[in-house]
């Protein structure tokens, strides 16, 4: 099922996502959702918050970029529960987009490595260090259940020059051509 996504100024992308137990209900069709719901909307990562979900659960799927880099081929990821545990490398900075903020993209810097500890969809435990794109993708995501978005992590002066297409986000004029859910407008 195609969910909405729920965009900027909604409660629920500024709180800390909490951990799920084991046993929390529908989970393999939430995550299903979760995938559909995204690729519906042409991204590559969505976050449980972007769904109105306050659940420490992120799905990352990069296999549409394999066509220009095999790299990402096979890389879809279920990631439940993680906590970046390291960071490291250099800082580099590239722009970034996302669906709850729909029109506006930011250079954003990030470090180029890190170390991530996650339960997948069957709760087996991982410890992996991912660099590079995987690495910004999957910050990307997690700081969504973290009560951060990519715009937190740019300039005043890049703030104030985005301030009325982000109200006209909270206002819900925003045109999409995936469902969202705006906080006065009615989506």
């Amino acid at each position: 099922m195609i969910l909405p996504i729920y965009l900027y100024g909604q409660p629920v992308l500024r709180k800390v996502a909490q951990d799920i137990p084991n046993d929390y209900p529908n989970l393999k069709e939430l995550i299903d959702n979760m995938f559909e719901t995204m690729y519906n909307a042409d991204g590559i990562g969505l976050a449980a918050p972007q769904i109105g979900r306050d659940i420490r659960l992120f799905v990352i799927d990069l296999e549409v970029l394999a066509e220009d880099d095999p790299k990402y081929a096979g890389f879809k990821k279920v990631f439940i529960n993680p906590r970046i545990v390291e960071y490291t490398g250099e800082i580099v900075k590239l722009e970034e987009g996302c669906l709850s903020i729909p029109g506006i993209n930011e250079s954003v810097e990030r470090e180029e490595k890190i170390r991530i500890q996650y339960l997948d969809e069957n709760f087996v435990a991982h410890d992996e260090v991912y660099d590079d794109f995987f690495a910004r993708c999957i910050q990307h995501e997690y700081d969504h259940i973290e009560g951060i978005l990519f715009i937190d992590k740019i300039s005043g002066i890049r703030k104030q020059l985005i301030k009325s297409k982000l109200n006209n986000l909270i206002k819900g004029r925003v045109n999409c051509r995936y469902r969202v859910k705006s906080v006065e407008g009615k989506n």
